[in-house]
């Protein structure tokens, strides 16, 4: 029974977010209910005074969430965006890239908006989070324009970012699977493994064809389609409504984060691209580009320093909202993982089942780890252990076992209320987080759906 108990804080979590519509709450709850749960395990009395205790613990957690560096980091990268795109957008420059690109024929349609939005995306897959913060920052004043809702921008880059992260792998996480790989005997070696989930895959081939339909298309459908009908109806324009002034405003400061970002990860991983940190790179990224569009507008004479000063933090304190669910998201994810969620989760698929059938439960495994905790990387960190010894037993197709756990961390995280990418892309497409999970959540489901079917197949065919 108190393996069972282990789902509680997540069901609590996804509960209150259904039924209050208010995640900084139902993330509170959960977490609070997590370290109750941890306490009692510990074997503590249960008492009245649990409740102190169960409050205690929840601040001391976060408290050393907070104290871990790659944590501290994107907290502060995550409040740094906010200055950078206020820089970017009382300096006029998003306004002005916006004329620039309609009247260069670059972005002139809705369609071409999307597709831009795509590309810039898939372009920057070397880390997850530069690929939603530069295609959001690049497209927010184009979906403006066409009247296109913040809800389709965040979708685009949200199913657009981890599925191209996790099928190239010329990145952080690559190198990260390649961590966890290093300990088994596979056949093959690794790097084969990792190439020969590629075509296996199936949830992220999936998502990204739909992101390609609905760019092409121009379609939406379910919570998307209303939130895009809500958009037109209101006809409110944030990024361009200030005066245009020129496009390097905007334009520079941004191919400085891309272009530090790429150096930085150079640098943090000693010359290897694949091994450097991302959570150290973005933090000096964003910190540079805000450095470069503050002095920028400094030097154009228009800005006083005062004045920058209160833009930037003005920015800032946009996003001290979505900056919380992201503190909050990060101390729930590590109190489950002391409590035992994915574990448990993990185990009820490693007992007893026919061989066909284990990446199509290794899918669903990882699909509800990862949106249980809210970390794709947590549930590869879970599985991996679980699903390559099954390779090296039972001899199994390892890149197709491979292959569905990524999946399932992908599938889990775009579902995930919870999850720290999320509220990334929520930050950079200027959209409400809850409304981002509701209007992607049709479009998971229907890949994930997929997915499992194509991986019931592929057990059948392939084992």
């Amino acid at each position: 029974m108190a393996d069972w108990l282990t789902l509680v804080p997540a069901l609590v979590a996804i509960a209150v977010v259904l039924w209050r519509k208010e995640v900084i709450l139902a993330l509170l709850l959960s977490l609070c209910c997590s370290e109750l749960l941890i306490f009692i395990f510990s074997g503590a009395a249960v008492t009245p005074e649990l409740v102190v205790h169960g409050s205690i613990n929840t601040l001391e957690r976060i408290v050393a969430v907070t104290a871990n560096a790659d944590n501290a980091r994107i907290l502060m990268f995550s409040l740094l965006v906010g200055g950078l795109l206020a820089y970017m957008r009382d300096s006029g420059g998003v306004s002005a890239t916006v004329e620039m690109l309609v009247r260069k024929g670059i972005a002139k349609t809705p369609r071409q908006a999307g597709l831009l939005t795509f590309f810039i995306s898939s372009v920057t897959f070397i880390e997850s989070n530069l690929s939603s913060l530069t295609a959001g920052i690049s497209s927010r004043g184009l979906f403006d324009k066409f009247n296109m809702s913040r809800a389709r921008l965040a979708y685009i880059i949200d199913s657009t970012s981890a599925p191209i992260c996790i099928i190239i792998l010329l990145n952080g996480w690559g190198a990260y699977i390649l961590g966890l790989l290093s300990n088994y005997s596979l056949g093959d070696n690794a790097v084969s493994v990792i190439i020969g989930t590629i075509p296996l895959n199936f949830y992220a081939l999936f998502t990204l064809t739909a992101v390609l339909y609905t760019v092409i298309t121009g379609k939406v459908h379910g919570p998307l389609r209303r939130a895009e009908q809500k958009m037109q109806s209101q006809v409110q324009h944030t990024e361009i409504d200030i005066p245009a002034s020129h496009p390097s405003f905007m334009l520079v400061p941004l191919f400085t984060l891309v272009a530090a970002m790429l150096g930085f990860m150079l640098l943090t991983g000693e010359g290897k691209l694949v091994a450097g940190s991302g959570a150290k790179s973005v933090l000096y990224a964003t910190t540079l580009a805000c450095l470069v569009a503050y002095s920028m507008m400094l030097i154009s004479r228009r800005f006083k320093h005062q004045q920058l000063v209160d833009i930037g933090f003005k920015g800032m304190s946009e996003l001290l909202p979505l900056v919380t669910i992201v503190l909050l998201s990060l101390s729930l994810g590590s109190s489950l993982k002391l409590l035992g969620t994915g574990t448990f989760i993990a185990s009820i698929v490693n007992e007893n089942l026919p061989l066909v059938l284990i990446p199509a439960l290794l899918f669903l495994a990882g699909s509800l780890i990862s949106v249980t905790t809210g970390t794709s990387w947590g549930t590869f960190a879970i599985l991996i252990p679980i699903g390559m010894p099954m390779v090296e037993l039972l001899g199994l197709p390892p890149s197709l076992v491979l292959a569905a756990i990524l999946s399932g961390g992908v599938f889990g995280d775009h579902c995930s209320p919870i999850s720290d990418s999320t509220a990334v892309s929520s930050v950079a497409s200027g959209c409400d987080l809850l409304e981002h999970v509701k209007t992607q959540l049709p479009y998971a489901l229907v890949c994930g759906v997929l997915a499992l079917t194509a991986f019931l197949i592929a057990g059948v065919l392939m084992i």
